[in-house]
């Protein structure tokens, strides 16, 4: 009898936990879901990355936590993991592109620790490259989360018991069967090395952005313990706002580079010559964009100068020769809402091109240390912070197989203002010459002490600064395409593709 009356008020005992869980993650919902409105009023941004072993409830644990949420308030997505061999574009780039606007939650179901463990242990990649996204995912999330992103990263965990058991069953059921892949079959016959490499993983990237391990087999405290958490960083970043990162420097390999007052503006070229070699020169680029496309080459050319310095027609002498297919021309102006509200790299990884494309930019990321600096467009702690953050972003680029070269076309103030009063004076370019443009002018010393400081710290050896000197626009010309050249023949020889 007493067996029997244990039994029963144990039952009982279940039952109130089982329901007072039950309340306590149905208050905590209510709690986040009343907060919807603060996080799109504060512009806070927000990222929860849901990783874990195959069947231990990802998806299931996403639908918990959104169950109540307003859709227009949050998305969720699950990047494909496209085998290395066919990956045309960078590791980061499916994560990187799919960063939530301010105020607005995003959740990811796998990403970034999934594709490099995965590939590491599939052998897709060397231990080399896998070090190096180690250390790209570290400086990711950190660039996130000083620009204002509130990022939280949950592992759920299940033994390998467990795993074969939920695996067993959604083979076992003709709905359900296709939820299981050979990934995660080959997952579980290999579950110790894949314990063991997703700890590392967690413990090396883990110092900054910390990892929260969950129980995969408790699935209501786990949606409790996960609520728990955003609550706990949505009402801290509410309370004390978004945060902002510190500058700080890593020790790049830069190329010492002339300030811009010291460099000579006096090469010119005569018409004869310059038409001679810009032939010469485009002939052979046309072989090249050939070869970088057979090679899949990613090439990635970035454009800045003064206003009035020749851009538009260096540019147009570098895609004369090319397939239109295989380039596009991204002028970047300003930047419209969307981009506004996320991390300021964003419009740029969205913009990147396929292996084996070439993608030129007319103007570029560095707008964060010249015009946001001076214009005042973005704060100082942010600007500052930014040199380190296009160094990291060129270094992944580069990583990644592309070629970067960034020019800077150089005049003098005296040769602006001619081409200015040209445009000014000649009706079919004054479409050219903005209010802006004079605006600029009258900020040249401030511009050239910016402009000075962003050469010196970002020339990397891997993407280095090219002042291009186009007093004489047809020297510069030829000058640049020389060196888009010798760029692009050096990464020929040495692609093994």
């Amino acid at each position: 009898m007493s067996k029997e009356k244990e039994t029963s008020e144990e039952k009982e005992a279940r039952k109130e936990a089982k329901d007072s869980l039950k309340n306590e993650v149905k208050e905590l919902r209510t709690r986040l879901i009343s907060h919807m409105q603060e996080i799109r009023d504060a512009k806070l941004p927000i990222i929860v990355l849901v990783e874990g072993w195959a069947a231990a409830g990802k998806g299931t644990l996403i639908k918990e936590l959104i169950s109540e949420i307003d859709p227009r308030f949050y998305n969720v997505t699950s990047p494909v993991i496209t085998p290395e061999k066919e990956a045309r574009y960078p590791f980061l780039y499916p994560y990187a592109s799919a960063i939530p606007e301010n105020g607005k939650i995003m959740f990811f179901d796998s990403g970034w620790m999934e594709d490099a463990v995965r590939k590491y242990l599939h052998r897709e990649i060397t231990k080399e490259i896998y070090k190096d996204r180690i250390r790209s995912v570290n400086e990711f999330e950190r660039q996130l989360r000083d620009g204002g992103y509130l990022v939280f990263k949950i592992f759920l965990d299940i033994g390998k018991k467990e795993q074969r058991k939920r695996i067993s069953s959604l083979r076992g059921n003709y709905s359900s069967e296709w939820r299981v892949s050979d990934e995660d079959m080959w997952q579980h016959n290999e579950y110790d090395l894949f314990r063991a490499t997703y700890e590392s993983f967690m413990e090396k990237t883990g110092k900054e952005i910390p990892w929260h391990v969950m129980d995969g087999t408790k699935k209501r405290k786990t949606v409790r313990d996960t609520l728990k958490l955003l609550l706990k960083g949505v009402e801290k970043a509410l309370e004390e706002g978004r945060y902002v990162g510190k500058p700080f420097k890593e020790e790049f390999p830069l190329i010492k580079m002339p300030k811009l007052r010291e460099v000579d503006l006096s090469p010119t070229i005569s018409e004869e010559e310059y038409k001679t070699e810009l032939k010469k020169l485009q002939k052979r680029l046309a072989e090249l964009h050939d070869i970088v496309y057979r090679k899949k080459i990613p090439v990635i050319l970035c454009y800045e100068g003064w206003d009035a310095a020749g851009k538009g027609g260096n540019i147009r002498r570098i895609t004369k020769p090319l397939d239109p297919r295989g380039f596009d021309v991204m002028p970047i102006a300003s930047p419209i809402p969307p981009e506004l509200n996320r991390q300021f790299l964003w419009r740029f990884w969205t913009r990147l091109p396929r292996s084996g494309h070439i993608v030129i930019f007319d103007r570029t990321w560095y707008g964060r240390v010249m015009v946001e600096r001076l214009e005042g467009f973005c704060t100082e702690d942010d600007w500052k912070r930014a040199y380190n953050e296009m160094n990291e972003f060129e270094r992944q680029l580069t990583d990644w197989g592309a070629v970067v070269l960034k020019f800077w076309i150089h005049i003098d103030s005296d040769t602006q203002l001619a081409r200015f009063t040209d445009r000014q004076n000649t009706p079919e370019k004054q479409w050219k010459l903005t209010d802006e443009d004079w605006r600029n002018r009258e900020k040249w010393p401030q511009y050239e002490e910016a402009i000075d400081e962003m050469i010196e710290k970002t020339s990397t050896e891997n993407a280095p600064w090219y002042i291009i000197e186009s007093n004489d626009k047809k020297y510069a010309r030829i000058r640049t395409l020389k060196i888009v050249i010798k760029a692009l023949e050096k990464a020929c020889e040495e692609h093994l593709g």
